[in-house]
């Protein structure tokens, strides 16, 4: 459910212009993340004036008609920045073959943009996640450059072993991939708050288990300048436009 705030409501409105890169114009029409665009054109599922277009530097303006499988889309009239507590047992993708449940419907009765998740939280994870359409914000976000910290409190099934947190911030290689925290703090035996900038897909969960130490709950209490402080599970809210401006201010890119 929605949280009301009277700053929410502001709207900030999109920016035009009379052509552009069509992957940008596309993340300014809530498809997807600059990034994610690129890939949509190359895969092919994207036409401009009815000819299918696969060089994502492709110029488009406001009198082209743009497609993405089949369905004409258009510039957003309105940015938004959605905070989300993501329950368990959600998948962040944009929908799921698996008929399992989508993050994204927990806000569509609320919002008519189409908002996409600024990076993702496995389907057993919970906590903060970003929706927007603002596909300069999501790229400015998610690029491991940011170096935008990420918060998650760790509850585990068996005692932590006492070098689990020293060694995740020294780093830790696994199957060729090296993983390391930026901060990791036991808060009770079982119980660990991990502070990560990069974030590699289920980094927390492949140390974890390289220690053979079973994960009870995994939640994302932080995102940079913005906790979770009263947010429900289930519940989102829009975040303010200082909120926003923080955000992009803390990134390093």
């Amino acid at each position: 459910m929605p949280v009301n705030n009277e700053e929410n409501s502001k709207k900030e409105p999109c920016p035009s212009h009379d052509a552009m890169r069509l992957q940008l114009y596309m993340a300014r029409c809530g498809v997807a993340s600059r990034r994610a665009s690129e890939e949509i054109i190359a895969a092919g599922r994207v036409s401009v004036n009815g000819t299918v277009v696969t060089e994502p530097g492709t110029k488009v303006s406001l009198a082209d008609s743009v497609s993405v499988d089949g369905k004409e889309i258009s510039l957003e009239e309105t940015l938004r920045y959605v905070l989300l507590n993501k329950p368990s047992g959600y998948v962040c993708s944009a929908s799921d073959e698996k008929g399992r449940q989508v993050a994204s419907d927990l806000l569509k009765d609320a919002y008519r943009e189409r908002l996409y998740s600024i990076g993702r939280l496995d389907m057993f994870s919970s906590g903060l996640i970003i929706f927007t359409n603002d596909g300069s914000f999501a790229a400015k976000l998610s690029h491991p450059s940011a170096e935008l910290e990420k918060e998650y409190i760790v509850d585990t099934s068996v005692p932590l072993p006492r070098s689990l947190a020293d060694d995740f911030m020294d780093g830790i290689r696994i199957d060729g991939i090296f993983y390391r925290c930026k901060d990791a703090r036991e808060l009770n035996a079982r119980r660990m708050r991990i502070v990560l900038e990069e974030g590699k897909n289920r980094e927390i969960r492949r140390v974890f288990e390289k220690y053979e130490v079973g994960i009870k709950s995994l939640m994302r209490v932080r995102i940079g300048c913005v906790g979770v402080e009263s947010l429900q599970y289930g519940q989102f809210r829009d975040l303010t436009q200082a909120e926003v401006a923080a955000l992009k201010r803390l990134c390093r890119n």
